[in-house]
């Protein structure tokens, strides 16, 4: 069982995540990104290792995804023993990632595995964004500012009941 929580940009997506994963006492497998405005670029923080990957930049005219770095990801977060795992994070997958195909086969391999991942996904419609979404082992929840704090005690009642039947 996998949840992925979708909405948009400010809805709560990442805050809920954080929310869970406080007083777990088990560090989850995974990725986080996170813009580095300062500096330009978005980062991707394999939790594994603490290794930080910066995978694509702002630019001019918009931001260049850096297919290489993102593919490089997804090889270290397939090489990853995921028996250590109780759960495997994606925060957060979006448009980004199109080109890269590595990262895209390692996130639906995970998806496709027995440990259970919760996800951030931007509301874009990408093909591989609609694949995750349409996972036949993923339940999507869709998150705004103004249902993100009863979303989040359903989804708290739901990783529960999910951490139960995994028992």
């Amino acid at each position: 069982m996998h949840i992925f929580l979708t909405g948009p940009l400010q809805s709560g997506k990442s805050t809920a995540i954080a929310r869970y994963l406080v007083g777990r006492p088990e560090a989850p497998g995974g990725f986080r990104t996170h813009w580095d405005r300062a500096g330009g670029r978005l980062t991707l923080e394999l939790l594994e290792t603490g290794e930080t990957l910066s995978v694509a930049t702002m630019e001019p005219h918009g931001v260049r995804a850096d297919r290489a770095a993102f593919d490089a990801a997804g090889e270290r977060l397939l090489s990853a023993p995921a028996g250590r795992r109780s759960l495997l994070l994606m925060d957060e997958l979006g448009f980004l990632e199109n080109d890269a195909h590595r990262f895209q086969a390692a996130v639906l391999a995970a998806l496709d595995g027995s440990t259970p991942v919760l996800a951030a996904i931007k509301p874009k419609e990408t093909d591989f964004l609609r694949r995750v979404r349409q996972h036949p082992c993923g339940e999507v929840f869709y998150i705004t500012p103004e249902s993100r704090e009863a979303l989040y005690q359903r989804l708290r009642s739901r990783i529960l009941q999910w951490n139960k039947e995994k028992l």
